[in-house]
């Protein structure tokens, strides 16, 4: 029975009992992990001490716990509470962003798989919710982060198809089932089909990511809304991943169009 210690943040809860939860944490070095925090609930001096008072959604701590084989839960000891992420309590623009992240981790990431670059780009992005000026930035700069630690970096200067270089357009069009940018036309009805058209502002946008600028320390020099649409992109684009719609992404989606 392995035992395990680790930064790690809350991506899913669910109350098991009165005292006990079940959750989903995001881990620095052990991946996802699911597991079962027995007691974590009770008010007990003991219990206090072990679980700070409870675990939260979208909170920070160091965990202790225990894997075992026979079973898919490890079994959580410990939970120190390291940072609450009070301004996600406060704002709800920046609590719905921060849950459209912890859905997006929990869908893309497997149990036990270590992806620390994600787990640094989620605590980067939770502490840069504080600045409502940062958030489009900020989510930009996270969903770049997953996408590309899980094999999913989008082509954006070459065609998808065909590998030859892309001319510079007003509006290009991107195929989610290629992965990227591809030659040719875009028909109305063919978004449904995950390809869409895309301004070239928007392109500007991502092809800066791509080429290593954080979005979130330099100030990127394009119109916020193009900032906006290049993130609808990569959440519409994560969509056709999974193929399906994750409850939080409309949070991202609004105003598309």
């Amino acid at each position: 029975m392995p035992r395990f210690k680790d930064q790690a943040i809350c991506i899913r809860l669910l109350d098991w009992s009165e005292t006990s939860q079940i959750v989903a944490l995001l881990t620095q070095q052990h991946g996802k992990i699911r597991g079962l925090a027995k007691g974590s609930k009770r008010t007990s001096p003991g219990a206090v001490a072990r679980f700070s008072g409870g675990i939260e959604l979208l909170t920070l701590g160091q965990v202790v716990g225990v894997t075992k084989p026979s079973t898919e839960l490890a079994t959580l000891t410990e939970w120190d509470l390291q940072n609450p992420y009070w301004h996600l309590r406060r704002d709800l623009a920046a609590q719905r962003l921060g849950l459209y992240a912890a859905d997006l981790a929990g869908a893309f990431l497997a149990d036990h798989d270590p992806h620390p670059k994600v787990f640094d780009a989620l605590q980067a992005f939770l502490e840069a919710l504080a600045e409502p000026a940062r958030h489009q930035a900020a989510l930009l700069a996270f969903q770049w982060q997953l996408l590309e630690d899980c094999g999913y970096r989008p082509q954006l200067q070459r065609d998808a198809r065909s590998g030859e270089p892309l001319a510079e357009q007003r509006a290009y069009t991107f195929d989610a089932r290629t992965g990227g940018l591809v030659a040719g036309g875009h028909q109305a009805s063919s978004a449904r089909r995950g390809v869409w058209r895309v301004r070239h502002e928007t392109i500007r946008v991502l092809r800066a990511v791509a080429g290593g600028v954080d979005p979130v320390s330099v100030e990127l020099p394009f119109d916020p809304e193009a900032v906006a649409r290049a993130n609808r992109l990569l959440c519409v684009y994560a969509r056709a991943i999974l193929d399906r719609q994750l409850p939080t992404m409309p949070f991202v989606l609004k105003g598309q169009g």
